[in-house]
């Protein structure tokens, strides 16, 4: 089935459900009910709040009308008509109002101001533009299921009436519902918020606020590991590391154009002997004053800047979102200053950096989503069109050269330059924008930076923008998700657990783990009361990856017992294990990570 085709039945089966809620609740009012992604949603204005029980019976009577069949007739009111109409229902209204008013449907698509549209199904008649199937019998029931329903403010504004959005999920056959039914609940079984809590990885405090994440000792292995992976491959590829302040003048984000332009996004300035200074929403402009801090010759070219800098940027409390929406967040920045001559061999060699990091951690399902200009609106953009098409041009030609697919999203460019987004898929099959790499031929004129030609004049360098591990907090959620907190060993927060079958064994773990962390492992010794079988289950909990059994007969043997994600393998020599623990760090296996064990 073609993507229209599921658009219609989904819109169409939109409109079945609000005629089973009108025949439930006959003084309901109505808001708008579009197709979304998998499904379909409509608002409900009720005398009382919908119960599980409503949902079944609202499941079932969708059903019986969908198996009924009848047509969706189309008609054209005036619109003193179409109010008269909709006299009974104050949202259909003011959508009639809109309409008439500024030319745009409920969805803010252009349309004909003069006529209202309708479609009727059976006895229910709703203000619609289409399109619809022919009859409701063309959708299959047995792919459609009525699932939640959760509070929405009319046109999404907090200051209206809370309304009751009814959800439903809707696919051509009841296999690929079934399907999506079981990804979401392994996208349950792996959310982060659940595993980030049973694991103390991290967590939220009411005292300091909300979006502002506070990484536990456990979780902040996770992201020094990480961290200190990149610095290491950063220095392997010529990156020279830098640190920049939390703050600065209000100037400083005149000159980039985010104030005034993104001034929603920022925190309200901070007066300072009579100067305005806002928290840094982003690293950029602080690196190109780093380039500026001295005059550059092209023999130094490309420099290469990075640091893992702390922004901060102002997000609804409604979109935020465990790790993965936060206020303040750290990310893997850095900037590169280089010739025009240069751009497309480092914008490239950035994409590959990209593609090294992923398949390391075993995400193997990605793309790239070149996002460009709109030619048909260019007002929220800056340059001119031969730097936009010097831009795109490099750009292209360096996705292309990176043999990685890609898509191209017309209207999603950044306002100085185009970009590559890498999106990357989790095993549970949620979808995140994980990094960008952009170039970026506008800032350099805007701050004036330059650098000494072979002939002796100033030339304008070009900047490439990347941050390929994004964010510590979006990209340590994503990993969570995706490992199912089961990390690799090397990113694991602990390695190694050792369990004494009894007391006598308390000493001889003892030196064992001692040994392990002088070795640079990070290990824990569970010297509780518990029994061994509980011992060992509340290892499993923590998902640690090893757990060493030591009984009786390992210290007389000089062994361990060796209990993997894999399962029981048995005893072996305490050196054998401990050389495979060395290899297992080094290499960066994925030997037993959750994206492979389930």
């Amino acid at each position: 089935m073609d993507d229209d085709a599921l658009h219609r039945q989904r819109h169409s089966a939109a409109h079945l459900l609000a005629e089973a809620v009108l025949e439930e609740f006959p003084g309901a009012r109505i808001g708008i009910g579009p197709p979304i992604a998998n499904g379909f949603y409509y608002d409900f204005d009720l005398p009382r709040s919908l119960t599980p029980e409503d949902l079944d019976k609202l499941d079932g009577r969708v059903k019986e009308l969908i198996a009924a069949g009848g047509g969706f007739e189309y008609r054209t009111l005036e619109p003193e008509e179409a109010r008269r109409f909709f006299a009974d229902q104050p949202y259909k209204l003011e959508l009639i109002d809109g309409i008439v008013a500024s030319g745009t449907d409920e969805y803010g698509e252009p349309t004909d101001a003069a006529v209202i549209s309708t479609y009727r199904h059976g006895r229910f008649e709703d203000l619609c533009r289409g399109p619809h199937v022919a009859d409701a019998s063309e959708i299959d029931p047995s792919g459609l299921r009525v699932t939640h329903v959760a509070g929405a403010y009319w046109r999404g504004d907090e200051h209206r009436p809370m309304l009751q959005r009814v959800y439903a999920l809707l696919f051509p056959t009841a296999q690929e519902l079934e399907s999506y039914l079981a990804m979401q609940e392994e996208a349950r079984r792996r959310d982060h918020r659940r595993i980030g809590e049973e694991m103390d990885l991290f967590a939220f405090s009411g005292e300091i606020g909300r979006g502002l994440p506070l990484w536990l000792p456990r979780g902040t292995i996770v992201r020094d590991e990480l961290e200190g992976w990149a610095r290491q491959v950063e220095r392997q590829c010529g990156y020279q590391r830098v640190t920049t302040p939390h703050l600065a003048r209000g100037e400083l984000y005149r000159i980039s154009g985010h104030l005034p332009y993104y001034e929603e996004d920022l925190y309200a300035p901070i007066d300072i002997e009579g100067d305005e200074y806002y928290l840094r929403p982003m690293n950029c402009p602080h690196h190109h004053m780093v380039y500026k801090a001295r005059p550059h010759s092209y023999r130094e070219l490309p420099l290469r800047y990075a640091e893992y800098g702390t922004v901060y940027r102002y997000e609804r409390s409604g979109q935020l979102f465990g790790l993965m929406r936060t206020r303040g967040f750290t990310q893997n920045d850095a900037h590169i200053y280089c010739t025009l001559d240069q751009a497309r061999e480092e914008f490239t060699k950035v994409m590959r950096l990209h593609d090294y990091y992923y398949r390391a951690l075993g995400i193997t399902d990605f793309h790239m989503v070149l996002a460009v200009r709109d030619p048909a609106n260019t007002t929220k953009y800056h340059g001119d069109d031969a730097m936009w098409a010097e831009a795109e041009r490099i750009t292209r030609e360096a996705m292309d050269e990176s043999g990685i697919d890609y898509v191209v999203d017309v209207g999603g460019a950044a306002h100085y330059g185009p970009k590559a987004d890498f999106i990357i898929r989790s095993v549970s099959g949620r979808e995140f924008a994980a990094s960008t790499n952009q170039l970026d031929l506008y800032m350099p004129d805007r701050f004036g930076l330059t650098y000494t030609a072979p002939d002796g004049s100033d030339a304008p360098v070009a900047i490439i923008h990347r941050a390929p591990l994004g964010s510590s907090e979006r990209f340590v959620a994503f990993l969570i998700e995706h490992f199912a907190g089961q990390f690799p060993v090397w990113l694991a927060p602990e390695q190694v657990r050792l369990v004494p079958i009894t007391a006598a064994q308390q000493d001889y773990a003892g030196r064992l783990a001692a040994d392990l962390f002088a070795d640079g492992f990070r290990v824990e010794v569970d010297g509780s009361d518990n029994r061994m079988q509980a011992k060992i289950r509340n290892a499993v909990t923590d998902r640690v990856p090893f757990t060493l059994v030591i009984g009786r007969k390992e210290v007389d043997a000089g062994t361990v017992s060796v209990r993997s994600r894999a399962g029981d393998e048995g005893a072996v020599p305490f050196p054998d294990f401990v050389e495979r623990l060395r290899r297992l760090v080094r290499d960066k296996s994925l030997e037993g990570a959750g994206h492979l064990a389930g």
